[in-house]
């Protein structure tokens, strides 16, 4: 799976991508992630890649010509295995199926990182869909680009050590949402108070572990 992402930020994306899981995901081939600075397709000497908007307003719009120009080069021709998505508080959300869905289906992404007050809307013409994050405004579209990149990649093979983690964790086509998770002291005290783990994981009992399981994570689904 190769990444792109489009930003007038680059260097935001050095630390989250330069650790952990991501890290490794890339040294070992699995994916590819390349950050491309919008700037480098401004026509002016000033690298110019926001302008003042039609009709008046606050704020600053992304122009359209950069953004083609880096669609244009980066996507020179139609791909089936490709998707190209700009993050917008109008598009649809992102959730794990969808995720899913990306995984099992594109060999390439493309992102766009909108800033300031927006993106010309003619960018629309030239993109497959529009992602939200959620129903909330973000100064600008990074930090959703780190949660595409991070909640695909873990389900492509090999990615994450342990398999059994990603077949069991939040979402799982089984369980409605993460169970409770405990680990040593069996026991845990503050002054007066303990805090055990409960029973049924030192049980030993898989069939009743398995069932309690369920039973919270249904409980926690409702809550939410």
């Amino acid at each position: 799976m190769t990444f792109h992402i489009i930003t007038i930020f680059p260097e935001i994306f050095k630390s989250y991508f330069s650790e952990s899981i991501i890290k490794r995901a890339q040294d070992q081939k699995l994916i590819k992630i390349k950050i491309h600075d919008l700037r480098k397709w401004s026509n002016d000497k000033h690298k110019t890649v926001d302008d003042t908007p039609y009709g008046g307003g606050a704020g600053m719009i992304l122009k359209i010509e950069p953004l083609y120009q880096a669609l244009k080069e980066l996507a020179p021709r139609p791909k089936k295995k490709r998707k190209i998505i700009l993050f917008s508080a109008s598009g649809k959300t992102w959730q794990q199926k969808l995720a899913k869905n990306y995984a099992e289906k594109y060999e390439e992404i493309i992102m766009i990182c909108g800033r300031y007050e927006g993106v010309d809307a003619r960018i629309l013409n030239f993109i497959d869909q529009e992602i939200s994050t959620g129903p909330y405004v973000l100064t600008g579209g990074e930090i959703p680009a780190m949660t595409i990149v991070d909640s695909i990649s873990r389900l492509i093979p090999e990615v994450l050590g342990n398999q059994a983690s990603l077949e069991e964790e939040s979402f799982n086509d089984t369980l409605p949402a993460e169970y409770p998770q405990y680990t040593k002291p069996a026991t845990f005290k503050v002054g007066s108070k303990s805090y055990p783990v409960p029973e049924v994981l030192l049980s030993g009992n898989h069939q009743k572990i398995k069932k309690w399981r369920q039973e919270e994570a249904t409980k926690i689904s409702k809550k939410t």
